[in-house]
């Protein structure tokens, strides 16, 4: 379901073009098409992938497709891992555990799922939304202009297709197509070269609830399981040779493990088995023009923390609503260079967190056999520091972290001396607990709200007292914006419709003042939050966002209908 060979009926006039249909361009594509903006998907392969890339969906991705209403396809399709445990001689040094004390989320796990599935039901959600992958269907060429960009495709049989779109959007992986007809460079290094081997392990004894690190006297196996029982995919950072012989690699694999875990394994014959070298490399700027990259295509990461899809998955719904806005007239121009604004500074961030990653799975150093037990054994008997250390690890690769404090389109920070604010800061996540969410219908109410495709303005229950007619005038003039009135009790005034927050859970949460406002992104960032005072001060911060009003709206955009 949701794929269209080479030859199929085309949708007329797209908005936007995604070259790419891996998870980053679904997820452009689908994103783009919630919000009404008409987008043609098209990849240059015969068919959807049959091998998986990645495996691991963390904690921010998540909570993605829970807004874009997806999580609840994937979610039984996974299998959740919540701890990193290491072996050596046949014994288990530690276990982690996952720590989100610091970073409130309601999926505090990493889920483990094929890509190939991942991509599967993206592609399904992306066609109810009547937006069919065009696979056979390649990118060759493009001539960016000032108010288009002149595309051809190539098709089957050497047919040929030209055509103008207004944008251009490029997934298209790491030999990107887009990237290096903009003249985009990816800078970093390539350091070291593993082995991954997907394969069933009969009588492991390891709990598939964890990832699991095996130190093997020379190099190391990082093991993650799928989904399916007994099934794992193995990466060897020490041997990559013979990779075009499977019964050597499940041989050796077999040996290895055994040794590492104390007893003797059976490794059935690989799935699959690829030989790669682990990149760290970045481009300093996302955009040029009508055209932009997202993941693979921006930024490739080491593995050891599984990183990739995961940072393209947020690049693409960073960028998607943002276009979108602009597409349809709701947005300024200007609010596009924010994508690249506050994509690039997460992709140098990640090439730190994954490097120090591959260095930590790989435990090349010579004194590893002997000082990892000893550094074990005290992490395991002081706990506050073992607890800090799982705390840093999370950090590391949940993604909960990424914000966007130096984004163009936040306010200016408060005048020194003002007091300390509480709750997040504007480019700071908006999240609860899972047990907030279970506790406060306030909590449920604001995540189901962070579903919608719009921005999220959350006035005070007096804002019709306070700022006049506001409510009513931000509805009729402001098409991205839906105004919610946050209140214990809905007595059924006029005006925007209540969010009812009993207890005041989530004023307490956002750091919200009697009187306050909060305005939320449609990604589930804050943009802005403080006392309402005059309905003229939120109407320009609107306008400094780049949200324009009815009357004063860029002019239409062909191919936008």
């Amino acid at each position: 379901m949701g794929e269209v060979r080479a030859g199929a009926t085309k949708p007329s006039a797209p908005a936007v073009l995604v070259a790419g249909a891996g998870p980053v361009g679904l997820v452009a594509a689908h994103e783009l098409a919630r919000r009404g903006v008409p987008v043609r998907v098209v990849d240059r392969a015969a068919g959807p992938a049959t091998t998986s890339r990645a495996l691991a969906v963390h904690a921010r991705t998540m909570e993605i497709l829970e807004q874009m209403g997806v999580l609840r396809d994937l979610m039984p399709l996974g299998r959740k891992v919540e701890h990193f445990s290491l072996h050596m001689r046949g014994r288990t040094l530690i276990r982690f555990d996952t720590n989100y004390s610091a970073l409130p989320t309601r999926f505090p796990f990493s889920l483990m799922v094929d890509q190939v599935v991942t991509e599967r039901v993206l592609r399904e959600r992306l066609a109810r939304l009547g937006v069919e992958v065009e696979w056979g269907v390649g990118l060759e060429e493009f001539t960016p202009h000032e108010d288009r960009v002149d595309v051809r495709l190539s098709g089957p049989g050497g047919s040929t297709e030209l055509l103008s779109v207004p944008w251009l959007v490029g997934t298209d992986g790491a030999h990107s197509t887009v990237r290096k007809s903009l003249g985009l460079q990816l800078l970093g290094d390539a350091t070291e070269t593993w082995l991954n081997a997907d394969v069933v392990v009969a009588d492991l004894g390891l709990p598939p609830d964890s990832n699991h690190l095996l130190h093997t006297g020379k190099g190391t196996l990082l093991m993650v399981p799928f989904p399916q029982d007994g099934k794992w995919r193995v990466i060897d950072t020490q041997d990559i040779g013979d990779a075009d012989r499977p019964e050597v690699v499940r041989t050796r694999l077999e040996s290895k493990i055994s040794a590492a875990v104390g007893h003797r394994v059976t490794v059935g014959e690989p799935t699959w088995i690829s030989v790669f070298t682990v990149q760290q490399r970045m481009i300093t700027s996302m955009r040029v023009g009508r055209c932009f990259v997202a993941g693979d295509a921006a930024h490739v990461h080491s593995p050891a923390s599984g990183q990739g899809m995961n940072a393209g998955i947020q690049d693409a719904y960073n960028l998607s609503w943002k276009l979108a806005d602009v597409v349809r007239g709701f947005a300024e121009y200007r609010l596009l260079d924010s994508y690249s604004a506050e994509r690039v500074p997460i992709g140098e961030r990640l090439l730190g967190s994954t490097r120090l990653a591959t260095a930590l799975v790989s435990l090349r150093n010579v004194l590893g056999p002997i000082l990892l037990p000893v550094g074990m054994g005290v992490m395991r008997l002081v706990g506050p520091l073992k607890r800090k250390l799982e705390r840093k690890m999370i950090r590391g690769f949940c993604g909960l972290n990424v914000e966007y404090p130096t984004s163009p389109i936040n306010p200016p920070p408060p005048a020194a001396g003002t007091g300390q604010v509480r709750g997040p800061l504007p480019g700071q996540r908006v999240g609860c607990t899972e047990q907030a969410h279970r506790d406060h219908a306030g909590w449920r109410a604001l995540c189901e709200e962070l579903a919608d495709p719009r921005w999220t303005l959350l006035l005070p229950a007096d804002a019709a007292r306070v700022a006049g007619e506001l409510p009513e005038r931000l509805d009729r003039t402001y098409g991205a914006l839906s105004v919610r009135a946050l209140c214990d009790l809905d007595f059924g005034q006029t005006g925007p419709r209540p969010l009812l927050d009993a207890g005041g859970t989530v004023r307490a949460d956002l750091g919200l003042a009697p009187g306050d406002y909060a305005l939320i992104r449609p990604d589930g960032y804050l943009a802005a939050k403080g006392p309402l005072r005059r309905s003229e001060e939120l109407i320009r911060l609107l306008g400094r966002i780049g949200l324009a009003a009815a009357g004063n709206r860029p002019a239409e955009i062909p191919g936008a209908h």
